[in-house]
């Protein structure tokens, strides 16, 4: 089978390897779909190099079919279309309260152990979710990231008629406004990039720049004056952190979805002036997964056009070149059987 690596110094490789059979408590998957995620841009950039052991397959963002079950597996048959939840908790402590999701000793799949931009994919039974035998397995590989943005909106306790801003228009903005639309809520996108901006207006969107517009005059304008009752900050600089408590209202929750690896400022005096609450939000839990599925399912959201280019898996090194160049780009995606 072809399978690739990841060999530092922004390198990919294709090799040929051996199907192996899934082991105790395993499956494993004719891998269809492998988007490219953030995180893998950031591990081709080098800024994992310490974290990602080398050569190193990765991926998370996939879809695809059981082609072989392995002893003590239950609930799950060869042929069957899912997706795989890369979490793997299985060093999970009391001290972590039952939050398996973020426990102190977590594995996250296809970055700390070998991922999907394979042909088969062998993983803990515990991480499937299963998909419905019609699902477009295409759509099934933003299932993932999907989550992500299911799980921002659930911590936010946004509801509908509540009115949230979404800071940065990226693929995770994008599926944060989808889903807090799909709740009710009135949407505005902040964003910068005048492509993404077109790409949201597209999708149907309110989308502004707040180098254009007075951001939080412009909320104020939509809200009769209540400014956001849920901001999510999914931009990761600077001014989004300076803006998001100007533009939430009285008692706002604004959800930190961006990861900031290095501490910034925030006006806290904002929070003390008007009782707003900051949520952490990381990956996603069950419920989040199961919500994502629903959506997909379902297939009444423009999903379709989040997908910008399909690529073989031979391609990966050019699609990571690529995606360097058109940064504007939205989700690519592997096709691990071309």
């Amino acid at each position: 089978m072809k399978a690739t690596q990841y060999e530092g110094n922004k390198t990919f490789s294709v090799v040929e390897r051996d199907i192996e059979a899934p082991k105790e408590g395993e499956v494993r998957i004719k891998v269809a779909y492998v988007g490219v995620c953030g995180t893998d841009v950031h591990i081709y950039h080098g800024m994992m190099d310490k974290r990602v052991k080398m050569p190193e397959t990765i991926g998370h963002e996939m879809s695809g079919v059981i082609d072989a079950v392995g002893n003590g597996v239950t609930g799950f048959k060869v042929g069957e279309k899912v997706v795989v939840r890369p979490l793997d908790d299985r060093l999970v402590q009391t001290s972590d309260k039952g939050f398996n999701h973020i426990c102190e000793k977590l594995k996250f799949i296809g970055i700390d152990s070998p991922g999907a931009m394979q042909q088969y994919w062998n993983v803990p039974a515990f991480t499937l979710h299963k998909l419905k035998e019609n699902t477009d397995l295409k759509l099934a590989a933003l299932i993932e990231p999907l989550s992500v943005a299911a799980h921002d909106v659930r911590l936010s306790g946004l509801v509908k008629g509540e009115t949230a801003v979404v800071l940065g228009g990226g693929p995770i903005g994008l599926l944060v406004a989808m889903v807090a639309k799909e709740v009710g809520a009135q949407v505005i996108i902040s964003e910068v990039n005048p492509k993404r901006i077109a790409k949201a207006k597209e999708l149907g969107f309110d989308a502004v720049s707040p180098l254009e517009v007075d951001l939080v005059e412009y909320v104020k304008d939509k809200t009769e004056n209540r400014r956001a009752d849920v901001v999510f900050e999914v931009a990761g600089v600077v001014p989004a952190l300076d803006i998001m408590c100007e533009v939430a209202g009285i008692r706002g929750r604004i959800v930190m979805v961006a990861i900031h690896g290095q501490k910034k400022e925030v006006d806290l005096f904002k929070f003390f002036w008007k009782e707003l609450k900051l949520i952490g939000a990381r990956v996603y839990e069950k419920e989040d997964y199961e919500k994502a599925i629903q959506l997909i399912t379902a297939n009444k959201l423009p999903f379709e056009q989040m997908i910008t280019d399909v690529q073989p898996l031979t391609k990966i090194q050019t699609v990571f070149e690529n995606i360097d160049k058109n940064p504007e780009g939205l989700k690519v995606l592997m096709d691990c059987q071309a």
